[in-house]
């Protein structure tokens, strides 16, 4: 079940953090690895806005969140993680959808993030949900500042992309009996 978050989930989205970071270890991404979570007071200034939503599983566990910011071109996702015990469930592509669900009913078009171009779990997973990648020469303002803050923190030690999709809504994906 996707739902907008409380404050009672928010040390649980801190664990779900900690452990989706601990799969860049393995690939040679120690620091993201080991980048701490967001502070309890970063998470609690998304629920003031509705802008942090959460899974559960059948057993009501946490396994997954999204935090968004509104920003000039539409809906940001600042952040989604899913809970690796959780991962290639559905889990984070439902929680897009969900954001994306939102975005378009708050009359938003877009729908961005940015991203690490080659983990195999970041950009080329957006662009099978239907992202595609932005040159830098076309980013939006708060685009160029969120890249901006991005290389400040030491991010672009590997290389990231901006993403986007429209809100409309796409076609259910066909399928082949038979």
């Amino acid at each position: 079940m996707i739902r907008l978050a409380v404050p009672t989930d928010l040390p649980a989205l801190q664990l779900i953090e900690t452990a989706a970071g601990a799969p860049f270890r393995d690939i040679g991404m120690d620091a993201v690895a080991d980048d701490p979570p967001p502070t309890l007071e970063e998470l609690a200034k998304y629920l003031g806005d509705d802008h942090i939503w959460v899974m559960t599983d059948a057993h009501s566990t946490l396994v997954a969140y999204a935090l968004v910011d509104i920003i000039d071109v539409g809906v940001h996702i600042e952040q989604v993680s899913v809970h690796p015990e959780h991962s290639h469930k559905g889990f984070g592509a439902q929680l897009i959808d969900s954001v994306t669900d939102w975005a378009m009913t708050h009359h938003h078009d877009l729908v961005s993030l940015t991203t690490f171009v080659d983990v195999p779990w970041n950009a080329p997973y957006y662009e099978r949900l239907g992202f595609e990648r932005i040159p830098e020469s076309r980013l939006s303002p708060d685009l160029v500042r969120i890249r901006s803050h991005e290389q400040a923190a030491g991010l672009d030690s590997w290389p990231r992309v901006a993403m986007s999709r429209p809100t409309l809504r796409r076609p259910p994906p066909t399928s082949r009996i038979g």
